[in-house]
């Protein structure tokens, strides 16, 4: 089969390797449709993956080919969605199922061969049935935007509240769609692109409601949109120090600020900041990742259940379609920045 194979730092190649064979309880999945992620950059350029090689790519969707031994028959032929992290099962968190905070897991595209490929081995747990009306691509999706529920969830807005969003990458975005997708409306949106102004836009946000950072003193703008009281609902999906501490620092009075952007270095807070979550007796969560326990209340079912009512759209955040062979070209203009991009989806179907 062909997959890109990472062999260390800045070395991936698309080249012909052997097609896996399911283990016992395993699946083997013909990939239909894979997304790149952001993490997929600094993987695969800069600090390289677990283990070489490998296969990267975590987001993708695709149909049962053939069944490891112990695999229930009705999973041959299945269009599936595929939750990436492999628990342990057996330590303090699996214990509980929050699966997503295993301390020993494993991980399909960074620890073991993901879907930059034609087939991967999937775990059946891992495996989530596609309803008929969910398509390869949304499909495809399914990890980031139960990323974006999670952080959603444990926000848990309520529609009298005022809510912003800072930093309209992938996962920013998608935030954005499910609260509006939940009829919240009094969301802010911090960009610094014109870009992120029109995709913001087109997700329903309107004009007024978004702050371009790079022409607007941030903390003004939400002052003045919230009378000076402040937001109380902060999303910081940008991972670093400025807006960290601006978050600490709009949120109103016994608000909630829920960090979940990848720290792009270390994070501090001066006294004064510190200061600001004891006086407003503000709560402050971290996200990881999203919940899958293959129960209906889980992020996963979640968004399916929101992909079948149509109240997210998530196929118009695709900027860009590749075919396999076409997958650099997606690496490089993300990680050059070359062109506007929101999600590079690669289908395998092109």
């Amino acid at each position: 089969m062909k997959a890109w194979v990472l062999h260390g730092v800045n070395d991936i190649r698309y080249e012909d390797v052997e097609r896996p064979q399911p283990a016992p309880g395993e699946v083997l999945v013909k990939v239909s449709a894979c997304g790149i992620c952001g993490s997929d950059i600094p993987r695969i350029y800069d600090t390289g993956a677990h283990r070489h090689p490998l296969i990267p790519g975590h987001e993708f969707s695709g149909q049962v080919e053939a069944l490891g031994e112990g695999v229930e028959a009705g999973w041959q032929g299945k269009r599936v969605g595929i939750f990436p992290l492999i628990p342990c099962k057996e330590c303090a968190q699996c214990r509980k199922q929050r699966y997503e905070m295993c301390s020993n897991y494993n991980y399909l595209g960074s620890r073991r061969d993901g879907g930059f490929a034609e087939y991967v081995c999937v775990p059946e747990w891992n495996l989530l049935p596609l309803p008929d009306g969910v398509s390869d691509a949304a499909a495809a999706m399914l990890e980031p935007m139960a990323v974006a529920v999670h952080a959603m969830r444990i926000g848990a807005p309520e529609k009298v509240e005022k809510i912003v969003v800072c930093g309209l990458g992938t996962i920013g975005l998608l935030l954005t769609m499910f609260l509006k997708g939940q009829g919240l409306s009094d969301i802010l949106v911090i960009g610094n692109k014109e870009f992120q102004r029109q995709q913001a836009m087109k997700l329903g946000i309107p004009a007024e409601d978004y702050c371009d950072s790079r022409q607007t003193e941030v903390r003004d703008w939400i002052r003045e949109r919230t009378d000076g009281a402040g937001v109380d609902l902060y999303f910081e999906c940008v991972g670093r120090n400025e807006t960290a501490a601006l978050g600490l620092d709009v949120a109103a009075a016994g608000g909630r600020v829920v960090f979940m952007g990848n720290p792009h270095s270390d994070m501090a807070f001066s006294r004064d900041t510190y200061w600001k979550i004891l006086r407003k007796q503000l709560t402050v969560r971290g996200t990881w990742n999203s919940s899958y326990t293959k129960s209906e209340d889980d992020d996963w079912h979640f968004v399916l259940r929101c992909l079948e009512s149509g109240s997210v759209a998530p196929e118009a955040l695709v900027t860009h379609r590749l075919n396999l062979a076409e997958l650099e070209r997606g690496l490089h203009i993300m990680r050059d920045k070359t062109e506007d991009y929101c999600k590079i989806m690669v289908n395998f179907g092109e």
